[in-house]
């Protein structure tokens, strides 16, 4: 056995603790999320357990508990004066306002999901068959479009579009829009929000996403402009489409470069083919930090194991790099990739022919 530095070992043991609290302060999250208690005081107000009880019906010695642990973990204030605890702005923003420009709750779903689903990874990891999207627990569908609506909500209309040259001035005046492995339907439906004179098709593979984006077109008011239908991305009805826009999905298909060319069919002759995938470096050592952190981890859960269960099975993941996506859109037929902006979260590029 090699001789290990015991000062490192502590070192990596005291990390080890704040990781350990923060995958036990993330089931908290989801337990506070599905119980609505984040929203009941999402007010700022102070209160002890027994007045968060008498609010909510949840039984006050599991509240008491709960309260103490998010405490803990600094997602809850607690006031020692008054025994009572309440959500500062900031945090509220974080857990409690569904379309803050921060909230989070809905990336500790799609890691419930990571957990609930290991023993299929591990059975992929062993045989290379990969995991369906479709096979993974429901909360990984709801996780991730609560977790990417945020930034979509902050920056697909204000920011990634206008980066398009000429999108967004013909979305405005009326424009054939594709949203393919558009999953709940938050980007379609906040481009047709934005642009009410252009018509909008959403595509995904997986029947019970179609349905709950149909579900939340109507609930927003947009069904009037906004088509959902289940289709494979190398598989849409073609249709003559001024913009085919792919959001944090390219990565998770088996043969991205069959779907781009089915793009490229699909689109009208001086259309645009938009990209939002996650950021990353092309090189592995620089995406070592804390976005890479969590990226690599979905990736190993979810994204390899969803392209490798597929045709072709090429396995980007979600750490691609802008060489990998810029050889899947040349193969596929395009001449002119181009990074247009860029989030510290994701990457966005104009694809044309």
């Amino acid at each position: 056995m090699r001789e290990p530095d015991m000062q490192k070992v502590d070192a990596l043991v005291g990390r080890l603790i704040g990781d350990v609290g923060a995958a036990v302060s993330g089931a908290l999250v989801v337990l506070g999320d599905d119980l609505g208690l984040f929203k009941a005081m999402a007010d700022g107000k102070p209160r002890n357990s027994s007045e968060v009880s008498k609010e909510t019906g949840i039984k006050e010695r599991y509240l008491r508990e709960w309260l103490s642990a998010l405490a803990a973990a600094d997602y809850l204030t607690y006031d020692e004066k008054t025994d009572r605890f309440h959500l500062t702005p900031e945090q509220a923003m974080v857990f409690a306002e569904e379309d803050s420009p921060a909230f989070f709750a809905g990336a500790f779903q799609v890691v419930q999901a990571m957990w609930m689903d290991e023993p299929k990874v591990a059975d992929a990891f062993r045989t290379g068959t990969g995991v369906g999207w479709h096979e993974h627990s429901a909360c990984l569908f709801r996780g991730t479009e609560r977790f990417f609506r945020t930034g979509y909500n902050n920056n697909l209309v204000a920011d990634w579009i206008p980066a398009l040259q000429g999108v967004e001035a013909r979305l405005k005046a009326g424009a054939r829009v594709a949203d393919v492995g558009c999953g709940h339907g938050a980007s379609t439906i906040l481009m047709a929000q934005a642009y009410p004179a252009s018509k909008f098709f959403g595509f995904d593979y997986h029947a019970p996403s179609i349905e709950r984006a149909k579900a939340a077109a109507k609930e927003a008011g947009v069904a009037d402009r906004v088509t959902f239908q289940q289709a494979p991305a190398a598989g849409f009805p073609e249709g003559n489409y001024d913009l085919i826009a792919m959001f944090d999905c390219l990565h998770d298909m088996g043969d991205p470069v069959g779907a781009g060319k089915h793009v490229k069919e699909s689109l009208s002759a001086d259309g645009t083919w938009l990209v939002v995938e996650p950021f990353a470096h092309d090189c592995l050592k620089d995406n070592l930090n804390p976005v890479g952190r969590v990226y690599y981890g979905a990736s190993t859960m979810i994204c390899t194991p969803a392209s490798l269960s597929q045709e072709v099975g090429l396995g980007l993941g979600a750490q691609a790099g802008e060489t990998k996506l810029r050889k899947v859109a040349l193969d596929a037929g395009f001449k002119h990739f181009r990074r247009a902006t860029e989030t510290p979260f994701n990457m966005v590029f104009e694809v044309r022919a």
